[in-house]
């Protein structure tokens, strides 16, 4: 089992997830900008803890044999604070770096003018650097939200197909596949979707444009909920090569649209064969 997990918050994680995650199989992430927790109060901070997406934490994974890269946005929640919107001055100067595989976290919180404004504002940055979006569907009324963000999308020009719109579920997943976007969905383990609804979803609609991630972050999260989400895939009748497309060629497929990932083994790193939970997957070895 080979996993890409493409939305992961490892800046909140420590080293033994990167181990354990690399023993699970997980070789790629992609760590997406997002909210800290507490309110920032300048530019500086954005700028810093962007400094550290696309370097500290790049290097971070590398120690571990995992291919590191991130997501640029400013995140829908700041967005409705003033003393952020200045960030999106400094945010092309980000865009254009290497391991930066699309913008987002972008989209809705709280659904206020503000958070529309500075969607449309990024998606059309999205559109100047050719990069593909990363959408955040808010927590509350997330159907009505899901659809005004499909309304917004279609509004800026930006193609449905290089769009993800996450955090999706029961309600949301039929709209968004019918609008020709990529589906998102956050294994968690109390709250949004878990592994065995994940496999359910996935048997009533197909695995095409299917993305699974852990959404791992500071709060109660798992990082390997993407290799149970592959277990569960093999438990419940689908093959090996349902489980490699679901966690590694749709999302290779999807951040492969910016032209900036790096996926090639880490000097140094080798793998052999170990059982996860009765499969065998890939381990990682020190040469």
């Amino acid at each position: 089992m080979r996993i890409f997990d493409p939305h992961i918050h490892m800046s909140s994680r420590t080293t033994d997830d990167y181990e354990a995650m690399y023993a699970a199989g997980v070789r790629a992430l992609v760590e997406p900008a997002f909210w800290l927790g507490q309110p920032r109060t300048s530019v500086g901070s954005y700028t810093d803890y962007f400094d550290a997406l696309i370097g500290w934490e790049r290097f971070r994974a590398a120690q571990f044999g995992i291919r590191h890269h991130c997501t640029i946005a400013l995140n829908p929640k700041e967005a409705n604070d003033p003393r952020c919107r200045e960030v999106l001055d400094v945010l092309p100067r980000y865009l254009a770096k290497d391991g930066v595989v699309a913008v987002g976290e972008v989209g809705y919180d709280s659904m206020t003018k503000e958070e529309d404004e500075v969607f449309a504002q990024q998606l059309a940055m999205a559109l100047e650097h050719d990069l593909p979006v990363l959408v955040h569907t808010p927590h509350r009324d997330k159907l009505e939200g899901t659809k005004r963000t499909l309304d917004v999308v279609r509004e800026a020009g930006v193609a449905p197909e290089r769009v993800v719109v996450d955090h999706l579920n029961e309600l949301t997943v039929k709209l968004v596949k019918d609008s020709g976007a990529w589906m998102g969905f956050s294994i968690y383990p109390d709250t949004k979707m878990d592994e065995h609804r994940m496999v359910e979803i996935l048997r009533q609609y197909g695995l095409e444009k299917m993305i699974v991630n852990s959404a791992a972050d500071w709060g109660r999260s798992d990082p390997l909920k993407t290799a149970k989400t592959g277990q569960a895939m093999l438990d419940g009748g689908f093959t090996e090569a349902d489980v490699d497309k679901v966690l590694w060629q749709n999302p290779v497929d999807f951040y492969g649209l910016s032209g900036r990932l790096t996926l090639d083994p880490l000097p140094g790193f080798t793998g052999e064969a170990v059982t996860f939970e009765g499969n065998s997957v890939l381990r990682g070895a020190r040469k």
